[in-house]
């Protein structure tokens, strides 16, 4: 038998650790057959050596969770579990190079390793999942990585324009000013990991391309790495072409969240049609990240749960 002491977080925080009627801690005991126990401040954890270990790596790692986000779910804690092995240290080993010199991105939850495994071994994956659980950044992550190891000749950055209808003539200026507002996002992700100057180069070189997705159609694209955000708003036709402009050499990655969609209400999700009729096809991967994967601002994790109650509630009381 050991014992081992953690300190504890706020005091503002304690309850969000333990879980309502401590439920949390008592997934932990369960999990790993250790004693935890809270007094003075602080937890103390004991049972076998190799079971204390496994369990005070956990109790950290909920911990840092709770610090970043200020809260903490049962899919956290089974998480979190899933992740320590059987030497108690985190198994996380994906890791990805972008173009910055030095700058190294890596998965910060198990999910957000899934995604980045499952895009890398498949020519097309579909990605769901809530805001900021990483969908696009890793996405352009891993596209700037292809480019910089030239796996691909080619980022195509694409959105649908769902406010403009997909006809964006009666915006004012040029065609680059009239997306730039839809745009916008992946040109912030990719600002992170391209210095700005050759960002200007490889879109002058047409290297990198941003642009809407109803200037898709008609186009075959060979050695590109090519990301559809926000595809919860391509319409099933919108995204069939899509799919259909990949060429030789060429990886697909499409993202979404689903409880985000602004078609018309006649209008049925292309990403939710596609999830459900690609998913017996050979080599396209479906991943789905959770609130357990938003690495935002603590509150996003609070704000998106305080939304998905709401409608959790609403749907119960229209049955």
């Amino acid at each position: 038998m050991c014992e081992a002491t953690l300190s504890l977080v706020e005091p503002q925080l304690v309850l969000s650790l333990f879980g309502a009627r401590d439920q949390h801690l008592r997934v932990v005991r369960t999990a790993l057959g250790v004693n935890v126990t809270h007094r003075d401040g602080k937890i103390h954890v004991s049972g076998e050596e190799a079971a204390v270990s496994q369990a005070t790596i956990v109790l950290e790692h909920l911990k840092n969770l709770v610090e970043r986000n200020g809260t903490l779910s049962p899919d956290d804690v089974s998480e979190i579990l899933s992740r320590v092995n059987g030497n108690g240290e985190p198994d996380l080993k994906e890791t990805i190079e972008v173009i910055n010199s030095g700058r190294v991105i890596k998965p910060r939850t198990a999910g957000q390793e899934k995604y980045i495994a499952a895009i890398r071994q498949h020519d097309i994956t579909l990605s769901m999942g809530p805001a900021g659980s990483g969908k696009t950044y890793l996405a352009v992550a891993l596209a700037v990585e292809a480019l910089k190891l030239h796996r691909i000749r080619k980022i195509v950055l694409v959105r649908p324009a769902v406010e403009a209808g997909e006809s964006l003539g009666f915006l004012p200026g040029d065609l680059q000013a009239k997306i730039n507002p839809y745009l916008r996002p992946l040109l912030d992700a990719l600002h992170e990991m391209i210095d700005y100057d050759q960002i200007k180069d490889f879109m002058t070189d047409d290297v990198i391309e941003v642009i809407p997705l109803a200037y898709m159609r008609g186009r075959t694209l060979n050695e590109a790495f090519i990301i559809l955000d926000e595809a919860q708003n391509a319409t099933i036709a919108q995204m069939k072409m899509f799919l259909t402009r990949m060429g030789e050499g060429s990886k697909i990655v499409i993202a979404g969240d689903t409880t985000q969609v602004d078609l018309p209400s006649h209008s049925r999700s292309g990403l939710i049609d596609a999830m459900s009729r690609l998913k017996k096809i050979k080599g396209i991967a479906q991943i789905r990240l959770t609130r357990a994967d938003i690495v935002r601002h603590r509150l996003v994790q609070a704000i998106v749960q305080a939304y998905d109650d709401t409608e959790t509630r609403a749907k119960k009381a229209r049955r």
